[in-house]
Parts: C-alpha cells; sequence; structure tokens
C-alpha cells in the first residue's frame, strides 16, 4: 500500500519553497500521496520553543542568508535570498492551498507555485491579483475556490493542521510526517526518500 507524507509548511518558508519540487519528485517516483498542510508558523514556535527570524541573533541570520545563497545553487532553484515582499500574509494564500486540498486539487502545486511567487518574483503574498495569476498558472480559478469554502471554515482547518503538526512532533517547517515518523527541513528529503523506498 502506497504511503502517505503529512507535509506541514508555510508559503513564507523558503526552506518550505525549496523543497516542494524535490517533494513532488520523490512521492511521484514511490506512488506515495501527500496531504498539503499549512500551518501557523507562529503558534508553532510559541508552543515548540522556536525563535521568530527578526528575534534571532544577527550571527545566526546571516548565517540563515549564507545557506539560502548555497542550497539555491545546490539545487538550481532560482531564490531572491532577500525578498522586499517577505514577510507576507499569507493567510489568503494559505487558504487557497487548503481549499485545493479538500477539493482533491494539486495543492503541492499551487503550493510550489505560490511559494515561487514570493521567493523567486518576489511578489507579495498577499496581492490577490498576483494570487490570481499564479493560481492560473496552476490550474486554479483562485476566486471560484475560495468562493466554494467559508473563511471561517478555512481557518478552522488551518488551525487543525497546526494542532495536527503540534501533535505530530512538529516544531519547524518544512515537515514531512510518514507513519509518525518526522522529517524536519528540505535537508532530510533523502531520508524521507529512502522511508518511502522501504514502505
Amino acid at each position: 500500500m502506497a504511503a502517505t507524507v503529512d507535509y506541514y509548511l508555510a508559503l513564507n518558508s523558503p526552506w518550505s519553497y525549496l523543497g516542494s519540487p524535490r517533494l513532488q519528485e520523490i512521492a511521484a517516483r514511490h506512488g506515495a500521496s501527500v496531504r498539503v498542510k499549512p500551518v501557523k508558523l507562529g503558534e508553532v514556535f510559541a508552543k515548540t520553543g522556536g525563535t521568530p527570524l527578526p528575534q534571532r541573533p544577527l550571527e545566526r541570520r546571516n548565517y540563515r542568508l549564507l545557506e539560502l545563497e548555497r542550497w539555491s545553487t545546490h539545487l538550481g532553484v532560482p531564490l531572491v535570498v532577500q525578498p522586499r515582499n517577505f514577510p507576507s500574509d499569507e493567510t489568503t494564500a494559505a487558504h487557497l492551498v487548503i481549499a485545493a486540498q479538500e477539493d482533491g486539487l494539486d495543492a503541492l502545486g499551487l503550493a510550489t507555485a505560490l511559494g515561487r511567487q514570493l521567493w523567486e518574483e518576489d511578489m507579495s503574498l498577499a496581492d490577490m491579483d498576483a494570487l490570481r495569476a499564479t493560481a492560473l498558472l496552476a490550474g486554479v480559478d483562485a476566486d471560484q475556490l475560495l468562493g466554494a469554502h467559508p473563511v471561517q471554515d478555512l481557518d478552522a482547518i488551518h488551525t487543525r493542521n497546526t494542532e495536527d503538526a503540534l501533535a505530530a512532533g512538529v516544531f519547524g517547517v518544512p515537515s514531512y510526517v510518514v507513519n509518525g515518523e518526522v522529517f524536519w527541513g528540505q535537508d532530510r528529503l533523502d531520508f524521507l526518500d529512502r522511508k518511502l523506498a522501504a514502505s
């Protein structure tokens, strides 16, 4: 039986963006399904001891930028290391991904496209016109999809995703959970690949 990966992410996370295309490839190769579960990262940090980026020491923030450059080059994935529109209010974009997941659409492809909107094109995730254009490129009509789901329902799922992440032991994004085993960070995708190969 094919495995299922619970993919906990935040669209404001460059690491989620860098990992999403490889997650797509790995899951497809193993015939695994992916449940895309955007979370409220601030709540995850608050409950697990994470430090929001602006509150981290300068040395950690500088090293993060260096690592982003390294990974972008290593993976061949274009990345604006310091986008003007970071952080964006990702609420509507996350709701769009949640609605796509609920309707059985390609939520992972949409999340990847939205990550590209911020991290490659430096366009705000709060810009509704940009969201519409990005969604169309991913084969989704944003207005139609969001219109089919009351915002309070989407927010409730967003909250539930966050609670699910915490219950699973997730403390950061991206995190990939298979049969209760957590793989944190896009740099752990090789281990996820091996896990799925053995499933």
